[in-house]
Formats: structure tokens, sequence, C-alpha cells
């Protein structure tokens, strides 16, 4: 066995013609993430490694995902789309760079794994010149078939050239493949476009690494793991499978999902100890859940972090940028963005906290709103430790409410409250004996109202 170190990754993020939309398809997302991002978390990563992402023209919102993701991604443009091997060779200056691996792979495969990757480069290793991926295909119709002898690939025969016994083979071609990176170029320079499309396939490398004497060989995988995106069906398709995959890795790891059928999670969910997490709850990127916390039904988190035995909803949302201390509370019906809430803080009902700093254990009555938005600008608002907001209120930002400040009940506060102070902004109330009489009397003049 040969040790090899040094590997070329190149992706092709070409374009699906299915999906029906203006997004490019390797940027529609899957549990939170891009397609794209999926297959990059996957794809080995390194010193010695370099990745090199094949692009369409136009599309330079794929080529800074890829940057976002791997910031030392090189990218290149596939001007015209002409096939596979076309798509790969248009990275032809970094595949020139002579690594000891190729490794082949598509931006629209998001549930391949790590594992997968590493098994395409073993047979490299002990001197096979191209491993391909493949899988058996419970319908296989459409597919390239994988015709064997022993353990060795012989040829990768395309649905339309294949013979009717060929067509009844099950072990297809997943597209994604490893080759001697020394041999690379001399391999897939020799492909050419003599079919019935005038296109570069991929899968005639096959025939050529056996014609220079080189052997071919090929690993499994299960079908669900090299799924191909190029509609919107098979992109709820996929991310049906990846949800599975996610809520048993939570399970796994000792969260309670009381349903987990219902529950939408994110890959870069991170969970805590002792979570339980109820029914109809949808978590989305970059959320963080801390020990001992409770989830309840029909919440809706984005970008926050939740600390240790926090209560959230039923009915809560949290929207971008919040974080919530250890034992905070978000009943049902709040909403919260951009927000910091410190240990203790309860948010039982009925309010929108948007960006505001609350102090630890301070109290935000029913209905409360702080008021972050002047139609041009949004304000802060920041609420001192141990302070009582009374129902019903309106803190208009910018506002500062200081330590065991108490607001009344119904008070539109426009001004910062010193700490420990009581603040109250309300009509003196007035009683007008036999009003509602007289009201009533004048509406209808004297009949009784109608029904």
């Amino acid at each position: 066995m040969t040790a090899r170190s040094s590997l070329t990754i190149v992706l092709a993020a070409g374009e699906g013609t299915r999906m029906r939309s203006s997004l490019p398809k390797v940027l529609h997302p899957v549990a939170g993430q891009t397609l794209l991002a999926h297959v990059l978390a996957a794809a080995p990563q390194g010193t010695d490694t370099s990745l090199a992402v094949v692009v369409g023209p136009d599309h330079q919102a794929v080529a800074d995902e890829a940057r976002r993701i791997r910031p030392d991604a090189l990218t290149f443009v596939q001007a015209e789309r002409l096939g596979t091997a076309h798509a790969v060779l248009a990275a032809r200056e970094a595949i020139a760079r002579g690594a000891d691996d190729l490794l082949i792979a598509f931006g629209d495969t998001p549930l391949i794994s790590a594992e997968t990757f590493a098994r395409l480069r073993a047979p490299l290793a002990k001197g096979a010149a191209l491993t391909a991926l493949g899988f058996r295909a419970a319908d296989p119709t459409g597919y390239g078939r994988f015709i064997v002898e022993g353990d060795r690939l012989v040829a990768i025969r395309e649905q339309a050239d294949a013979s009717p016994e060929e067509r009844k083979i099950t072990l297809c071609n997943a597209g994604v493949m490893a080759l001697d990176g020394h041999r690379a170029l001399a391999i897939l320079g020799q492909i050419g476009n003599g079919n019935s499309k005038g296109e570069y396939y991929l899968t005639d490398a096959v025939g050529i690494v056996r014609e220079q004497g080189g052997e071919a060989v090929v690993i499994e995988t299960s079908e669900d793991e090299v799924r191909g995106i190029n509609t919107k069906a098979q992109l709820a398709e996929a991310e049906a499978v990846m949800q599975a995959r996610l809520r048993k890795a939570a399970m796994d790891a000792g969260v309670t999902l009381i349903a987990p059928e219902t529950v939408h999670l994110s890959a870069d969910t991170v969970f805590g100890n002792d979570v339980t997490i109820e029914p109809f709850v949808v978590i989305g990127p970059g959320v963080s859940i801390g020990d001992g916390t409770v989830v309840h039904s029909f919440s809706h988190i984005v970008q926050s972090s939740l600390g240790k035995n926090v209560s959230l909803g039923p009915f809560a949302r949290l929207r971008p940028g919040n974080s919530l201390g250890d034992g905070a509370r978000i009943g049902n019906f709040v909403e919260a963005k951009a927000s910091t809430l410190e240990a203790g803080v309860k948010v039982n009902h009925l309010s929108y906290i948007g960006d505001t700093t609350v102090g630890a254990n301070s109290n935000i009555g029913a209905g409360t709103i702080t008021c972050n938005y002047d139609g041009f600008k949004k304000h802060k608002t920041t609420i001192g430790r141990g302070a009582f907001i009374g129902t019903n209120s309106s803190l208009v930002a910018p506002v500062k409410i200081g330590n065991g400040a108490y607001i009344g009940s119904g008070s539109v506060i426009t001004r910062d409250v010193p700490d420990d102070a009581m603040a109250l902004e309300r009509t003196q109330q007035t009683i007008r004996e036999g009003g509602a009489t007289r009201y009533r009397e004048l509406k209808t003049g004297g009949k009784k109202p109608e029904k």
C-alpha cells in the first residue's frame, strides 16, 4: 500500500433545468444549509487538500457560497455545458498540480458522507487507477449501469446504450469518482465526444483506464446517500431523508423528541443534555439549546442561543439574534428579535421584545411591546435587573428602564426611568353615573337595540 496524502477535489456545481427557480440549484436549502454546503462539509479538508469548484456562467453566487464555506476554494467557469468530463476539465489547472488523488464530486448530492469519500480513496492507495461509487437502485431506469467482472469495473453503460440484459442490472452509477492524481489528466484527456449527444462523458474514463492497463474498482453505498437533486420533488425527498438522520442523531445523543416526525431540525443545531422538544417545533439554522431546556409545541427558532433550563413556548417565535440566559421563560405568543434576556427573565405571554437587553430576573407583563422602529431606524431598549414591566405597556425606544424599576400597567414610556423608580403614564379615570344608559338611548331613540 502506497502512502497518499495530497488531494485535489473537483466539485461540479452545474445547474439543473427542472428546478423552475431563479435560485441556482446548489443554493437550494436542505435542513437549513445549501446543497453545496452539505457536500463541502462532507468533503475532505486539510493542508494537503485543495478544492476546485466548477460553476456555470453568471453564477457568481455559487462561487461566493463555496468560498464562504471554504475560503481556500478555487473557482472555474464551465462556459458551455458539454458533459460531465467537460465540467471536470474546466478545472484542468487545479488537476495539473498533480496531487496524489483526484476526487470528483457534485454539488447536488447533499446526503453524501465523509466516510464514503474516504472509502473512495482507499483503493487508490492499493494501486487502483479509478474508483467509482455505485448503489443498488430500487428502479434503475435512467441510470448508467455498472458492468463488473468479480470486483473489477469493466464499463459504465448508459441507459440508452445498454442491452436488454444490461438494463436488468441494478448496480448503478452515482457519478462520484476518484482517480489516481498522477494519471488523471492522461485519463481525462482521452475522453472523446463521439456519442449521440456530442458530449464528454466522465463514465468513459473506465474504458480508458482499462485500455491503459489500469484497474477500475467499485465501492457501494445506499441509494439515499447519492440522491441527486434536479427537481423540487427530489429536494423534498432529500429533506425527508436528512430530517430522519438529524432526528435519530439527536435522540441517540439524549434529546427527547416526543413526536420526532413533527420536529424540523437544521444540520447545525447544537443540543445540550436532557433537552426536550415537544411536537411541531421548527428549529432553523444557527440554534444552540442548553441543558435541561424545554421547547414547547408550535415554536419557531432561528439563529438564537438558549441557555440551561429555559422554557420556550408554546407558540413562541425567536427571530435571529436572541440570547436567552439560564432559567429564562418565554411563553405563548411571544416574539423576540435581536435581544438578550439574562438569567431568570420571564416574558410569559403576548409580547414583542425587539432590539432589547433585559436584565436578570426581570418580569415582562402580558401585552408588552418594545417599540423599536420609528419608520426609519431601529432603536434599542434596555431594561435593568429585577425590573417589573406591567401589562399592556409600550416602551418607546430608545429608552432605558433602571434596575428594580416598576412600570405601571397600560403605560407608554418615552423617557428613561431611574433605578427603583415607578413610572406610570395613564390619563385619570373618570366615571359618569348613568352614562351608559344615556348613550344607548341616544343611539337607539329609546328602542331596544337590534340583535
